[in-house]
């Protein structure tokens, strides 16, 4: 037997990784919060049941507004970033042309948040997976930083997923039940409890 799952969301947008700082409350507590410069995204295509098998609707993200970085397949869709999201949430359901703001969501929500991570390139094991390294001492010379051993006896090679050296980061990660801590809907900027992948300017899907 097959399950299959479908996971929807009732809000969503998209957004910029701006920074990070710190929030204080009444008694003076620090929180460490995010700050993400999201939306407003426009509504390019109300994708159907009908037509498509299934309903969504396309988002566009920061507006290209050099005539010369706009090609011809782009017609009507002049954004840099496109991203589609299925519905099934009737209050959510906009028309072409709607924007999706900061509006949509409310102080205390959680959301997730996906985004690239910061590629750090080739990176040893040590680094990379966390390994203790070698001794310095009793013959162990210049190799205090060496994975040791990769093999055995049998099968007389490297078995597959072997953790090894190599690059590192620029992978997605979501990361899940971030509490909004604060909205500021004039500025377009939501501030979000803890840390969030990527580096400054880092495009992030936000889903509640």
């Amino acid at each position: 037997m097959t399950f299959v799952i479908c996971i929807t969301w009732m809000k969503f947008i998209l957004g910029k990784k701006i920074g990070m700082t710190q929030m204080f409350d009444a008694k003076g507590n620090i929180t460490p919060v995010t700050l993400v410069e999201a939306g407003p995204c426009t509504v390019l295509q109300k994708i159907s049941k009908d037509k498509e098998g299934y309903d969504a609707l396309q988002l566009g993200f920061v507006k290209i507004e050099k005539k010369s970085k706009i090609k011809k397949t782009m017609k009507g869709k002049e954004y840099r970033y496109l991203r589609e999201y299925p519905i099934t949430n009737s209050q959510f359901l906009k028309n072409v042309g709607d924007e999706v703001s900061v509006g949509e969501f409310t102080e205390g929500d959680t959301v997730n948040v996906s985004g690239i991570s910061k590629g750090k390139g080739f990176q040893g094991g040590v680094k990379r997976h966390g390994f203790h390294g070698r001794n310095a001492t009793h013959g162990a010379k210049h190799e205090s930083r060496t994975i040791g051993s990769i093999g055995q006896r049998f099968p007389q090679h490297v078995i597959k997923g072997r953790k090894m050296p190599g690059r590192m980061g620029f992978e997605r990660i979501t990361v899940k039940n971030l509490k909004i801590a604060s909205i500021d809907a004039q500025n377009n900027v939501l501030a979000l409890k803890g840390a969030i992948p990527g580096h400054r300017g880092t495009l992030l899907e936000i889903r509640g």
